[in-house]
C-alpha cells in the first residue's frame, strides 16, 4: 500500500514534491489476532490505518477484508462493509461531538445504519455503556463533562455499537495517565476475549502494546523495518531502530526504587522529513552501526527466523 501527499503544489502545476507517508507496506491480520503498528510520530502509522478503512484513499495497493476488495467498492457497498470495521481515535475528546450527550454519541452508528427501533437502540446503548464500564448516569452527560478515561470508554463503546469484526485503535491510551492507561488496555483485552475481536493497535510506545499485541510491526519513515511475534521481538529484536524503541521502555527497578530504562543503544537525532528521505537505508543517519553500504543500498525485508522479518544490512549485530 502506498500513500504520498503533494507538497508545494500550485493549481496550474503538478506537485514538485511529495511526502511519502506510506511508502509500500504489506500487512496481514488473522482473525481474532492483535497486530500492533509501532513507530515514532510521523512514520505513517495513522495514515496507514486510515487508508485501510478508506477514510483517506491510498494511491496504490490492495485492501482485502474478509475476502472483499475494499478499493473496488462504491460508496453504498463500502458503507455496508464499514459496519464490520470501526475505529477508536487518538484524540478521544476531539472525536466526540460536544453538542451530543454520551447516549446520543454511542447511538449514532445505530441510527446511521438504521438498526433497531428507538427503544432497542436505547437498550443497546445501555448495554454498551455497562460493557465498557460507564455508569448509567454518565449517559446524560456531555464529553466535556467527562474525564479522559471516560471519554475513551465512550469512543470504544461507539466503535463496538455495530458489533464489528475489526477494531482499529489509534493511540488509544497516549493521552491518558498511566493508571488509566492500564484500565483501558485491560478493557480492550477483556472485550477481545468476550467478543472475538480483531485489533490493529497504533502506538509509538512499545511498552503500551507489550501486554496486548500478538504480533508487532515496526515502521520507520513510511516503511516496515521489522515485524515479529511480540514475545520474540521483545526478547530478540534485530533492527537497531527497534532496539532503540525498546531502550526507551521504562522498567521497574527490582530494588523498588525509581524506574530504570533498558541498557541498549538509543537512537539520536530527529526523524528525517518524509518529503526528502535519506538515500539507502532511511535510518542510517541515526544508526550507531551504519556503514558505507547503508548509505547507498536500501535494505529489503528478509525473513531471518520463522515469522521474524527485518530490513537491515546488519541485523542483530
Amino acid at each position: 500500500m502506498v500513500k504520498h501527499f503533494p507538497l508545494r503544489r500550485r493549481w496550474w502545476r503538478r506537485p514538485s514534491q511529495w511526502a511519502r507517508a506510506v511508502d509500500g507496506i504489506d500487512l496481514d491480520l488473522p482473525e481474532r489476532d492483535c497486530l500492533a503498528l509501532v513507530g515514532e510520530s510521523g512514520c505513517g502509522k495513522s495514515t496507514a490505518a486510515r487508508c485501510i478503512l478508506r477514510l483517506i484513499e491510498p494511491d496504490r495497493g490492495s485492501i482485502c477484508f474478509d475476502g472483499t476488495e475494499l478499493r473496488a467498492l462504491g460508496p453504498r457497498a463500502l458503507r455496508r462493509e464499514r459496519r464490520e470495521m470501526q475505529m477508536v481515535f487518538q484524540d478521544a475528546g476531539g472525536s466526540l461531538d460536544p453538542r451530543l450527550s454520551v447516549e446520543a454519541i454511542i447511538a449514532e452508528p445505530l441510527e446511521i445504519h438504521r438498526l433497531g427501533t428507538k427503544a432497542e437502540r436505547r437498550e443497546r446503548v445501555r448495554a454498551l455503556a455497562a460493557m465498557v464500564g460507564l455508569a448509567a448516569p454518565l449517559l446524560a452527560r456531555y464529553p466535556q463533562e467527562l474525564s479522559g478515561g471516560q471519554r475513551q470508554r465512550v469512543g470504544i463503546a461507539r466503535a463496538l455499537a455495530l458489533r464489528p469484526k475489526l477494531v482499529i485503535a489509534d493511540e488509544p491510551v497516549s493521552a491518558l495517565d498511566v493508571s488509566v492507561q492500564a484500565q483501558v488496555l485491560q478493557l480492550l483485552l477483556q472485550l477481545q476475549r468476550d467478543h472475538g475481536l480483531t485489533y490493529l493497535v497504533i502506538a509509538h510506545d512499545l511498552g503500551v502494546v507489550q501486554r496486548i499485541a500478538d504480533r508487532i510491526v515496526v515502521m520507520y519513515l513510511g516503511r516496515i523495518v521489522e515485524r515479529a511475534p511480540a514475545a520474540e521481538l521483545f526478547s530478540a529484536a534485530l533492527h537497531p531502530y527497534t532496539q532503540a524503541l525498546l531502550a526507551a521502555v521504562p522498567q521497574a527497578d527490582p530494588r523498588g526504587r525509581e524506574q530504570r530504562r533498558r541498557s541498549r543503544a538509543r537512537t539520536g537525532g530527529e526523524l528525517p522529513s518524509a518529503a526528502a528521505p535519506p538515500l539507502g537505508c532511511a535510518y542510517h543517519p541515526r544508526c550507531p552501526r551504519a556503514e558505507a553500504r547503508c548509505r547507498i543500498e536500501t535494505p529489503q525485508l528478509q525473513q531471518l527466523r520463522p515469522g521474524h522479518w527485518v530490513a537491515c544490512h546488519f541485523p542483530g549485530e
